[in-house]
């Protein structure tokens, strides 16, 4: 379901003068209806629609009339009036047409008077001199000659007044355009003009050309060919004026063509003059005398390449080609063009010439299939696909097909689609499927990777020629190909477009092939199975990609394969519910269903009637550990064809089941596609609801109401208001203390569509409404979002609010009003930089407010009465002048005091966030509606000049050249010598001494720390002096550097807003603007200054911003002195650049810092239809500065320039007309590559980054592939291995055997007499990296690829000596070792094949035996290359052993194979080498080996590899008490932990003289002694284990040990523990479940159970997802046992963690039934629903603060509350919480606590432990109390993260207490079977 905006269309009404008026009164007759009348009532009325009905009435009005009518003054009266409104009427008001269209139906009897009319109209607009009125008149004439006989008649009669009005308008355009160099807004407004009065004059030759013949050949000196002749000569000026827009020149060499055309005799010599004008071959002898004197210009050899290219577009449209009318000189003409076109093609780069090429040679082959049609057989020959042309075109496709731009593209596919059916035509009468032309393309196309865009749409036209079974018949893989592409989203538009072309062909060739549908069942093989196993399977990428583009297409294609895709995905669903990763059958099918019902396939009701989906299936969806199953679910719901279809009760239950656990989805897309779906389903019940209102009016027609009688309307719509009203509980519901930033988000984003989607106009039946759920504590949440961290909260808190401020405001008393007003204040001054923006949301909120001034600003500002007075004047801005007044009035007074001590300033009062909430106060103003003008121009000189000179009091410091350490805290000599430098360089404007008063501060807090370090007794210091010195104190370089740099930027965003006030149009009042043109100069001139000087990055990034602002206004505005500011700005900064002045202040480092941020923002602002002059002028300047041809005297011209042509490269706004200098800047990049200057390589280096991300787009993975050297033999170890790796994509994968060959043969043999080990080394790189590629590649088995292969195994062996001891060089040995290893891995899969490779093996075996690994190692570890000798050796012994111990060679009798079978190496041998590398290797592969016997993987050839492991549980035995190197002892660990405890343990006695328990308290012991993570984490899951088994096995445990790992689980699973730690404790209670924590007999004990389940719980709260879904896999294997035991249909088993948690308690409560041990139970879930954390640490800080008190009222508002904050830093946020929710547990537990509690009537009077938690909750009830009453006002917003925590711990402790009160109740029903607890 797609959400369109209803169109309205808008048609002004036309209006009569009051002379027009008495006429048609004078006519009128009041009895009857006549002409007159009826025109009189049309031009009365106001509205367009109703006058185009009344228009409609005239012609069977006029037709009613007698045959003497026609001599009535009153119809000449009507036909004249009816004239003058045709001419008066814009273009493009559709009264215009509709005038024509009934006026085309006048009787002929009317025709002469109505012409008559007509002419003296259009003889009126002709005298038109003003040339800005032209357009009208063009216009009028257009529309006169289409489609309106009445108007071409009245050309017609003035047909030379009309030529003579085009031929002056196109003379006067172009000097009216000449006059206004410069204006550019006025100058597109002309071409405009000039565009479409040449438009005209080819539209008047055209359908007019009988009135040119006769008088035109005849009589050269007629007024008429006089006409034609300056007509010709005008457009051939323009077509040569390079300064006009490019369309005007496009049009020009149309009418150029034309002009000639209609002139020109005889015709048959027409292509000929065209052909030699383009081939500049023309002599002036042979042209007519008009022809040279008109288009002399054009008569050269070499005419520029646009006006060629504009030629052949004129040629090509305007020339007959069809019917072979032009003969053989128009074949010789259509060949020349291709011919010019093509050579065109490599000139013309820029992006819109390029276009216009690509364009016209599509346009060339339409009409080179209508030439063919009738053409010669030589034609036919010439654009055969064997011929030069076509080989040529073929070539520009392969070129342009991956164009950056999207227009170039779709033509060169238009290009490539016309060129097969020219062939076809040439071919016509021959077998087109076995053409050779056609398979040369299929086989080219083909063997192109699928990462080459402009394959696919190639690809698909062939299909179109040749059908996709003879594609198919090449590969039959192909279609597997494709999809395998579509996990990349640049590529899955190509491949679904492709993959639709060939099945929807493919099901066209079996429905003509078969007569039944037997090939239905072939086609799904071919389409559809591999679709499903890729959506069950694939990773998150491909699955979306191709649910998004291919699934609708193959649904549209074949609606009934849906049924086949259900059956298939249904029957496996249950068993296959999918994982984190994947989306297995259920998400699949998800997906399915929802492209199904969105599409129009499918019903939900007959879904779920039918029995295709059940709502378990979809409960289970809703709530997958997939996000995207999750919202395919959710989308089933929301998502349908009609909007209108009635929502049914299930559909909003899963709805609400939907978002009771999954608002607080922590990715944004997710949350993003949420918000999206709900709205698509608030829609549907809105107008669907509008359905019903008018069903429920009119009730004869509710059997219309589709399946639903059953359902009476009004029943349906209270559903309605139920439900939204329900969702919007549950929306305000999260928002509660402590809520996570996604689940905010959420919710007031879904908030914001209930509220704009329930908005309609009054006297609308509304089924719901927003603001009727509304009261006083909501409003307050609301507001309470403002004090969020996140600004995007804010936002939507705020929006919200807005679309409910009436109500809001209503709710709200004077008081709390009050009390926000103030704390907006406070925070506007704040320290904290992100207090400034809640403040100025508060303040943009409250200035709304009515009563505004009276409640707040009274008791701060003059009351001024005039204003109340002034009705007309709006709340907005009277508040908003009032805010604004008085924040102006308190930074004032902070600047002045900040020019005394901006330390102070920093540490007390930042201007930035007075001056942040006058920026947001001003955007909210509608500038062009104001009432109190003069305020406001007073109030913004006021502001310009308090931007200023805060500026200058916070400059200094962001100018300076170290802005980042300012305050010096060293008091040593050098310090000193730096600081004087300092202070000479920023001259600051503090009067008192800024730096040393740091010092002295310094030593004040030296003074004050001793004390407070010998706890002396401080009662006589005043707390507020103490405070003022403590945060003096805090007062760091940082904290100064924030406060300048953002006072900069808040001061540039304020001016920049401010430059929006002046009038876009010059007015000769300057008074007319808030801002005068003065002050515009003024800022820029500001602008300028700042972003040269600065050196803060953070100060001239936000000044530009700021600038920018200001220079897109001057670029629109009519002021010339203005307009011509960036230009001139641009010059004098460029100049200065060039200058090389010592004096110059430009920084040359810090990547010029400001300078091109200064120029970006200059050219970003020239308007982009325009020529971009400026771009022009700045680059060419820029690209010789940065590459100059002498030696310069300074290379900071260099270097500036170098910096600024990269951030022109970076930026997206310049778009492709930056293009052209690419290939400039690559080599100005190059060429700085060998500067012996520093500063000129590195910015030379940044701006080659910067390119290659403009060429290639953005690197999107981590491969090193992108990067291209060619470094082969550099003898840079590093750049070797980036060439080896960067060779890969320029070899096609058909030309790899072949390279790699070259390569080896380029390898030395061992007696070559110079052997260069670098060289060696870089071609064996490269011959690897080469191999890989071609081994993984889709191409396998084929005939060539075996042959490739073996010629490559060939050539290796007759390298093998650089793998053995006659090559000296460990480190090329290792690099030939690798080659051989990666031959071994894929050959050994090869083997099956039947490729016989004894021989290869045989060599192998030599190798190693050859090798040190053999004889032993007779170097140390410090020798060059060892290492990674002994690891590729280690690596093929590995490999070796894997392949020589298969059934294939160990079966085999041939003797080759017997002496392979016994390799040179065993796998103990590696485990006992001295070097730890070769033994991580070594239990690497053994512990592969292992996973793959497990996971059944390799089940067929698991006794070649079991063979490799028998009897080596003893070696790893021995090995984990003496392997010393960590990593070997972690995979030891992992070993052991993988394998079969059954074989383990038996061989703890002989190997290690350890019992199991023993091996247990050693593995427990570990998990103790070790730093290592992983070390910890595998030990704990080993231990983990052996606890399961020996229980399991009935072996006795001690309980201290049991007691240690419990306490280690425990442990593990702390918020302050890594990931892997916590993962590792996810899989070992994943492990247990079944028999600990399930269990239906308390194995351990209910304490030790309970703390295992709390685990669960933590670990499914844990800020990492990863986490998270780990912990959920506990709640998987319990919902899974308990549907296998209880026999259950459906149980939710693959679930999120909010779902899971739910669950867990669930589980919990009935697992304490189960066991019987509810009252022992309940008291440790109602301590985990207190949080014992919180109650120790308040407990611990109650006497605390009891003893503080006494001194509440000294201390002031909340200095108390240090005790309970931690440390105040500058960008701290507090406790920003990104997952977890206490309260969320809270809710949760106590529900089902609760639920117990009422289904076992359990009370607990007496209970010891309950009295004793009852005690512990009511002290901390008045603790909180207390604490809470003590915050100052707002907390909310003044002490945030204080204030949650509370009002987390007040409910938590309400929950607990109110369940306590519960179970101690007397009345409460006993159970009648206490046993049970």
């Amino acid at each position: 379901m797609v959400l369109k905006k209803k169109k309205e269309i808008q048609v002004d009404a036309f209006f009569l003068d009051h002379q027009q008026l008495e006429k048609l009164q004078r006519f009128s007759k009041a009895e009857e209806q006549n002409l007159a009348s009826l025109l009189l009532h049309c031009a009365q009325l106001n509205n367009g629609i109703q006058q185009i009905q009344c228009i409609k009435k005239i012609m069977p009005l006029v037709e009613k009339m007698g045959q003497n009518s026609a001599c009535d003054p009153m119809v000449k009266a009507c036909l004249d009036i009816l004239g003058q409104t045709y001419f008066s009427l814009g273009a493009k008001n559709p009264l215009k047409k509709v005038l024509a269209s009934s006026l085309n139906g006048l009787p002929e009897r009317f025709m002469t008077l109505a012409v008559q009319s007509f002419v003296c109209c259009l003889r009126e607009e002709l005298k038109t001199t003003d040339v800005y009125l032209y357009r009208k008149v063009l216009d009028n004439l257009a529309s006169c000659m289409e489609d309106f006989s009445l108007g071409r008649a009245s050309v017609k009669n003035l047909f030379e007044e009309v030529l003579q009005f085009l031929q002056k308008s196109l003379l006067d355009i172009q000097e009216e355009n000449r006059k206004n160099h410069g204006n550019h807004v006025v100058q597109t407004q002309l071409m405009h003009d000039l565009l479409i009065a040449i438009k005209v004059s080819m539209m008047l030759v055209q359908k007019l050309q009988e009135n040119i013949q006769g008088s035109l050949w005849k009589h050269h000196e007629s007024f008429v060919w006089q006409s034609m002749c300056s007509l010709l000569k005008s457009s051939t000026n323009f077509l040569m004026d390079a300064a006009l827009l490019q369309t005007v020149q496009t049009t020009s060499g149309l009418a150029v063509i034309l002009f000639t055309k209609t002139m020109y005799e005889p015709a048959e010599e027409l292509p000929s003059l065209v052909s030699d004008l383009l081939l500049g071959s023309i002599k002036h002898t042979d042209m007519p005398a008009w022809f040279v004197s008109n288009c002399g210009t054009l008569c050269v050899e070499e005419c520029p390449d646009s006006v060629l290219l504009f030629l052949c577009h004129g040629a090509l449209a305007m020339l007959e080609w069809k019917n072979g009318s032009m003969g053989e000189n128009g074949e010789k003409l259509l060949l020349d063009i291709a011919s010019v076109l093509l050579s065109l093609s490599s000139e013309l780069k820029e992006s819109s010439m390029a276009t216009s090429l690509s364009r016209i040679l599509a346009i060339w082959t339409n009409s080179a299939q209508a030439a063919l049609v009738s053409g010669s057989p030589n034609l036919k020959i010439k654009l055969n696909g064997n011929s030069d042309i076509i080989g040529k075109l073929l070539e520009y496709i392969y070129t342009h097909w991956e164009h950056p731009l999207d227009a170039v593209r779709h033509q060169t596919k238009l290009i490539f689609k016309n060129l097969l059916q020219i062939h076809r035509t040439t071919i016509t009468g021959s077998n087109e499927k076995s053409d050779p032309f056609f398979a040369r393309l299929i086989k080219h196309l083909l063997s192109l990777e699928w990462h080459v865009k402009g394959k696919y749409a190639s690809l698909g036209c062939l299909v179109e020629c040749v059908g996709t079974e003879n594609i198919l018949q090449l590969d039959r893989t192909i279609p597997v190909q494709i999809l395998d592409v579509m996990n990349d989203q640049s590529l899955a538009p190509y491949a679904s477009d492709l993959l639709e072309t060939m099945f929807t062909n493919h099901k066209v060739h079996f429905t003509l092939s078969f007569q039944e549908s037997s090939w239905i069942d072939q086609w799904h093989d071919i389409w559809v199975s591999p679709l499903l196993v890729i959506l069950c399977e694939g990773n998150h990428d491909q699955t979306t990609y191709i649910i998004d583009y291919y699934l609708p297409k193959l649904l549209k294609c074949s609606p009934d394969s849906l049924s086949y895709m259900i059956r298939i995905l249904q029957a496996s669903a249950d068993a296959n519910l999918g994982s984190r990763g994947t989306r297995g059958a259920l998400g699949a099918l998800m997906a399915c269903l929802r492209t199904a019902r969105a599409h129009g396939h499918l019903e939900l009701s007959t879904m779920m009637s039918n029995g295709l989906v059940s709502t378990e299936c979809i409960k289970q969806g809703l709530v997958h550990q997939h996000n995207q199953v999750c919202i395919d679910a959710l989308g089933l719901l929301c998502e349908t064809h009609r909007s209108t279809e009635i929502v049914s009760m299930e559909e909003m239950q899963l709805i609400q089941f939907f978002m009771m656990y999954n608002l607080n989805s922590q990715s944004p897309s997710v949350r993003q596609q949420i918000g999206s779906l709900l709205r698509k389903l608030f829609c549907r019940i809105q107008e669907s609801s509008q359905v019903l209102y008018k069903l429920e009016q009119n009730k004869t027609k509710q059997e219309l109401l589709e399946n639903s009688t059953k359902r009476h309307p009004l029943g349906i719509l209270q559903q309605y208001k139920d439900f939204m009203s329900s969702v919007c509980d549950r929306l305000f519901e999260v928002l509660f203390p402590g809520s996570s930033h996604p689940t905010r988000f959420s919710a007031l984003t879904i908030l914001g569509s209930v509220a704009e989607t329930f908005s309609v106009p009054k006297g609308q039946a509304q089924v719901f409404q927003l603001d009727q759920e509304i009261d006083s504590t909501r409003v307050w949440t609301l507001i309470q979002c403002f004090a969020s961290t996140f600004e995007e909260v804010k936002v939507l808190a705020f929006g919200l609010l807005m679309k409910l401020r009436d109500v809001a405001f209503n709710l709200q008393d004077s008081e709390n009003l009050d009390l926000l007003f103030q704390a907006a204040i406070d925070l506007s001054t704040s320290t904290k930089p992100y207090d400034c923006v809640t403040a100025s949301y508060l303040l943009n909120f409250l200035v709304h407010h009515k009563g505004l001034q009276h409640i707040c600003l009274g008791k701060w500002l003059e009351h001024n009465s005039q204003m109340d007075e002034n009705t007309s004047v709006s709340t907005l801005e009277k508040n908003t002048l009032a805010v604004i007044k008085l924040l102006l009035v308190n930074v004032e007074e902070e600047i002045f005091q900040a020019k005394k001590s901006l330390l102070q300033a920093a540490a007390s009062f930042p201007m930035y966030g007075r001056v942040h909430c006058i920026t947001g106060a001003l955007q909210q103003l509608p500038f062009n509606n104001l009432t109190l003008v003069a305020e406001w121009k007073e109030m913004v000189a006021r502001l310009i000049l308090m931007s200023y000179k805060l500026s200058a009091v916070v400059s200094p410091v962001v100018q300076s050249s170290s802005p980042e350490g300012l305050i010096p805290m060293d008091s040593d000599s050098e310090s000193a010598g730096r600081l004087q430098m300092i202070l000479h360089e920023i001259q600051p404007q503090d009067t008192n001494d800024y730096f040393i008063q740091a010092k002295i501060l310094k030593e004040h807090c030296k003074v004050e720390s001793e004390k407070l370090a010998d706890h002396r007794p401080m009662d006589n210091i005043c707390t507020e002096m103490r405070g003022k010195e403590r945060q003096t104190c805090d007062v760091t370089a940082q904290m100064v550097l924030v406060c300048c740099w953002r006072s900069m930027k808040e001061v540039s965003l304020l001016l920049g807003t401010l430059c929006k006030l002046l009038p876009s149009r010059a007015t000769s009042e300057p008074s007319d603007g808030l801002i005068t043109v003065e002050q515009v100069k003024n800022i820029g001139d500001y602008f300028k200054h700042h972003l040269l000087q600065s050196r803060h990055r953070g100060a001239f990034e936000l000044a530009y911003a700021g600038f920018v602002q200001l220079t897109e206004m001057l670029s629109r505005c009519n002021s010339e002195s203005l307009r011509k500011m960036p230009a001139q700005w641009l010059s004098g900064v460029l100049e200065e650049i060039k200058s090389c002045d010592p004096s110059s202040t430009l920084c040359a480092t810090r990547r010029s810092a400001g300078i091109p941020f200064y120029i970006q923002a200059l050219l970003a602002s020239e308007p982009k239809k325009s020529k971009t002059d400026l771009l022009k002028m700045t680059m060419k300047e820029l690209i010789s500065l940065a590459a100059p041809l002498n030696e310069p005297p300074s290379v900071i011209p260099q270097v500036h320039a170098l910096n600024i042509l990269r951030a022109l490269f970076r930026d997206t706004r310049l778009g492709e007309n930056i293009m052209p200098y690419v290939a400039d800047g690559i080599q100005v990049a190059i060429l700085g590559f060998t500067s012996p200057v520093w500063a000129v390589r590195n910015s030379s280096t940044l701006l080659f980054s910067a390119l290659i991300t403009r060429i290639f787009g953005v690197k999107r993975g981590k491969d090193e592939n992108s990067k291209k050297n060619r470094c082969g033999h550099s003898p840079v170890y590093r750049s070797r291995e980036m060439s080896g790796q960067a060779l890969v994509p320029f070899v096609m994968v058909n030309e790899v055997p072949h390279t790699v060959l070259s390569l080896l043969e380029g390898l030395p043999d061992s007696t070559s007499p110079c052997i260069r080990q670098n060289n060696i080394h870089g071609t064996l790189l490269q011959v690897f990296h080469l191999l890989q590629s071609y081994l993984e590649s889709k191409q396998l088995f084929s005939l060539g690829f075996q042959q490739g292969l073996g010629d490559i195994i060939a050539c290796v062996g007759t390298k093998l000596w650089l793998a053995k001891r006659p090559n000296p060089c460990l480190v090329t040995r290792a690099a030939y070792l690798d080659v051989l290893v990666m031959l071994s891995t894929h050959l050994g899969k090869f083997q099956k094949q039947g490729m016989p490779l004894f021989g290869f093996w045989e060599e192998m075996n030599r190798v190693i035996s050859d090798s040190e690994l053999m004889s032993g190692i007779p170097y140390s570890s410090a020798v060059p290359g060892l290492i990674q000798y002994l690891q590729s050796i280690t690596k093929l012994v590995i490999e070796v052993l894997l392949v020589t111990a298969g059934p294939d060679i160990q079966s085999s009798s041939s003797p080759v194979a017997k002496k392979i079978a016994k390799p040179p190496l065993s796998i103990v041998h590696l485990l006992h080498c001295e070097f730890h590398e070769v033994r991580l290797l070594a239990l690497e592969a053994i512990l592969l080996w292992l996973k793959q016997i497990n996971s059944k993987q390799i089940e067929e050839e698991g006794g070649g590899v079991l063979c490799l492991l028998i009897d080596l549980e003893g070696a790893f035995l021995t090995m984990a008490l003496k392997e010393k190197n960590l990593q070997c002892f972690c995979k030891v660990l992992e070993i052991l932990y993988t394998m079969d405890l059954r074989n383990v343990l038996p061989k703890t006695e002989c190997s290690i003289k350890m019992n199991p328990n023993e091996l247990l308290t050693w593995s427990l012991n570990i998990v103790d002694i070790t730093n290592s993570t992983e070390v910890q984490s595998i030990a704990l899951k080993f231990a983990s284990k052996l606890v399961i088994h020996l229980l399991q096995n009935h072996q006795q445990i001690s309980e201290e040990v049991l007691k240690t790992w419990v306490q280690l689980l425990v442990y593990f699973c702390g918020d302050e523990q890594q990931t892997e730690m916590l993962l590792a404790a996810a899989e070992v209670l994943k492990s247990i479940t079944s028999f600990l924590l399930i269990n239906e007999k308390l194995i351990l004990g209910l304490s030790d159970t309970l703390a295992m389940w709390k685990c669960v719980v933590l670990l499914l709260q844990n800020e990492d997802l990863v986490v998270r879904d780990a912990a959920a896999e506990v709640i998987q294997v319990a919902q899974s046992e308990k549907k296998s035991s209880k026999g259950t249909e459906f149980a939710l088993r693959v679930v999120n963690a909010p779902m899971a948690l739910d669950l867990a308690f669930g589980i919990l409560c009935e697992l304490l039934q189960q066991w019987g041990e509810i009252r022992a139970g309940v008291p440790i879930l109602l301590e985990w629903l207190l949080g014992d954390s919180d109650l120790k640490r308040d407990s611990e800080t109650s006497a605390l603060v009891i003893l503080t008190t006494s001194c509440h009222l000294m201390l002031g508002s909340l200095h108390f509350c240090s005790l309970m904050e931690e440390d105040d830093y500058l960008f701290d946020k507090g406790e920003v919480n990104f997952w977890a929710e206490k309260l969320t547990l809270v809710r949760q537990l106590s529900k089902h606590l609760l639920q117990l509690i009422s289904m076992t009537h359990l009370t607990l009077p007496d209970h010891g432990e309950l009295n004793q938690l009852s005690r512990t909750a009511l002290d901390q009830a008045q603790l909180v109390g207390h604490l809470l009453r003590v915050l100052p006002s707002t907390p909310e917003f003044s002490k945030t993260s204080e204030f949650t925590r509370l009002a987390i711990q007040n409910e938590r402790i309400s929950v607990c207490l109110k369940i306590l009160n519960l179970l101690k109740s007397d009345d409460t029903c006993k159970n009648e079977n206490p046993e049970n607890y």
